[in-house]
């Protein structure tokens, strides 16, 4: 029996990235594409809690059951496992490929890795891919061999329960991708910036910008250096953010 393999994103259905990731993975098993109806980037692991969420069926994909979602990244993978296919066992959860890499801190805002998250809650493998390309039209041509030996690997070894894969990706250059490594996430933050404008009311908004602070950026071993020195970065990842070494130091206080 073929494995039964879920896909979705954070860009959308009708997003380059997902359509190169089902071209991938379809030949590695029953695929079946649960995505949102429209882009939901930045969503991080929201779900729909007071709001109705619609669901309907998506003929964009030729050969290929699929869904599109008003929902969160995070609400197609609870869908696809308690609705869609509740009496089917899913194999393998793919997100993405996003449009935008999710290395250091951006996997807490990405819904690309919420969706991937979510599903490792659940105890499926699963495995969320980014390039850092942001463009719409971005070119995945060098990656997808790297993406389909990853998702055969997890297929035939497996990987520890509750654990996600955040798989990131450079942006295409001259020479060729120097190979994949298996890193920690990068120690940065982004530091924001709000630029206040106006409407054409002269209401006054604001637009999020800022930029990528890196604290360690000469560290080899890190997810931002693999991509910003044209390697895919695999950085194993987990729900549980119990900080354990703390654990000791604050039971001893009086609380």
């Amino acid at each position: 029996m073929k494995p039964l393999i879920l896909v979705t994103n954070d860009d959308g259905i009708t997003s380059k990235g997902i359509s190169v990731l089902i071209h991938i993975v379809k030949n590695l098993g029953e695929v079946v594409v649960v995505a949102p109806d429209s882009p939901q980037s930045g969503m991080g692991h929201a779900i729909s809690v007071d709001s109705t969420i619609h669901l309907k069926k998506a003929n964009i994909f030729e050969g290929i059951e699929a869904y599109e979602c008003s929902g969160t990244p995070a609400d197609c993978v609870k869908l696809a496992k308690h609705h869609i296919l509740k009496d089917k066992k899913i194999d393998l959860v793919v997100s993405g490929i996003n449009h935008g890499h999710n290395a250091s801190v951006s996997v807490l805002y990405s819904g690309t890795m919420a969706a991937a998250r979510e599903a490792s809650i659940e105890g499926i493998p699963a495995i969320g891919f980014s390039l850092d390309d942001y463009r719409y039209d971005a070119d995945f041509s060098h990656v997808e061999s790297s993406i389909e030996k990853i998702c055969s690997l997890v297929l035939e070894k497996g990987i520890k329960k509750h654990t996600a894969l955040n798989v990131n990706f450079p942006v295409k250059q001259e020479k060729p991708l120097q190979g994949v490594k298996t890193v920690r996430q990068t120690y940065g933050f982004w530091k924001e910036e709000f630029e206040e404008r106006k409407d054409p009311s002269g209401r006054p908004y604001f637009w999020l910008g800022g930029e990528f602070i890196n604290l360690e950026p000469g560290n080899e071993d890190t997810d931002f250096w693999c991509i910003k020195n044209n390697y895919a970065a695999v950085v194993p990842c987990q729900f549980d953010m119990t900080d354990y070494k703390s654990l000791s130091t604050i039971s001893n206080w009086e609380l």
